[in-house]
């Protein structure tokens, strides 16, 4: 059970903006971490762009599971775990993270504000704090109310897109990913596609 991102983003009116982040991107290699960490920023501004306001979702992708949440005053925060990790224990923090950060940082700085200039520390620690479940789970209160709570599920990343855009298409444009980052996207998405007409054509 593991969480590998936590960050909070404000849902523009075409575009989301990311305003903190943090990682733990430990059990992957030196050479992988840092298009990792491109692509997990890039996941959480696509969701937060996607998800309407005042809702929370889940969407898988491959073997994550990424959290999200985005308030009605438009602040959104995104956790991406590992699919066994509890959601229920993502939106618990989710909910704490907003709840801290809009009173820690005036909404005057969401729409314009960057890693750089919000002054937020918490995200390491609580990223830190929650790689246990069980030990957030006993902290949490807002979990009745949040077993109420409607969660959408979106079983992949492309059911978060309008009709006719593609994936690979959003990953070019991107500007929150390097090249290297784009190229090691293609290979992996080459690989997955060969290994599913290979099975196809062999079964």
């Amino acid at each position: 059970m593991k969480l590998f991102s936590l960050s909070v983003l404000y849902k523009g009116t075409t575009k989301s903006n990311l305003l903190k982040a943090a990682f733990d991107l430990s059990s992957f290699s030196f050479f992988q971490k840092s298009s990792v960490q491109e692509f997990m920023t890039f996941t959480s501004d696509l969701i937060v762009q996607r998800s309407s306001i005042g809702s929370r979702a889940s969407v898988k992708e491959q073997e994550y599971l990424c959290h999200v949440y985005v308030r009605n005053d438009s602040l959104g925060a995104v956790v991406i775990a590992d699919g066994e990790y509890p959601s229920r224990v993502c939106f618990t923090l989710l909910d704490k993270v907003l709840e801290e950060f809009s009173r820690q940082v005036s909404s005057i700085d969401w729409p314009s504000g960057s890693p750089d200039t919000v002054h937020y520390t918490a995200l390491d620690s609580y990223l830190a704090k929650y790689q246990n479940p069980r030990e957030a789970d006993a902290m949490s209160k807002v979990q009745a109310e949040l077993d109420e709570t409607k969660i959408i599920l979106h079983n992949t990343m492309e059911s978060l897109l309008e009709r006719g855009e593609k994936l690979d298409d959003l990953v070019q444009k991107s500007e929150h990913l390097g090249n290297q980052s784009k190229a090691f996207y293609k290979t992996v998405r080459n690989k997955l596609e060969h290994t599913h007409t290979h099975t196809h054509n062999n079964s």
